[in-house]
């Protein structure tokens, strides 16, 4: 199980004698995205940012779920693509999905050879970084490991 719970009761003065409070160990499994063009996401998450499929699973025929994961497969992101070809709006509740690489010169040249649209980070930032859409128009983030 990807949690384990603790259920410890204390006393708490002036407030009822048997209050119990619920710790949870909680770790982060999974982002789901909904996708336009599954195979068009599938190339950009596996063929440019190197990412795994690991799981695929279809809900009858209303839509497909994939499941890719970096190499220590410790978190996934779930694509979802419905079948009935409906179509999304981006909301602007959701920022970005971010990514580590050890260097950044080389994803960039692949960037500008492809014609993607980017946006790379300040001299003043305090990190390096580029932005790139995937086909679907989620901004992804792009960040080179800190040395």
């Amino acid at each position: 199980m990807a949690w384990e719970s603790v259920i410890q009761a204390r006393q708490l003065e002036d407030t009822a004698p048997d209050i119990i409070l619920l710790v949870m160990k909680v770790k982060l499994v999974h982002t789901m995205i909904r996708v336009k063009d599954l195979d068009a996401t599938l190339e950009f998450y596996t063929g440019f940012l190197g990412l795994r499929e690991t799981r695929r699973h279809a809900i009858g025929d209303e839509a497909t779920l994939v499941f890719l994961t970096d190499e220590a497969g410790n978190y996934h992101i779930e694509l979802t693509h419905n079948h009935d070809d409906r179509d999304y709006e981006l909301g602007n509740q959701f920022g970005h999905l971010a990514f580590v690489v050890d260097d950044l010169a080389p994803v960039i040249a692949e960037v500008e050879k492809r014609g993607w649209w980017s946006r790379a980070s300040k001299p003043q930032a305090g990190s390096k970084y580029i932005f790139v859409h995937d086909p679907n128009g989620y901004d992804i983030e792009i960040l080179e490991a800190r040395r």
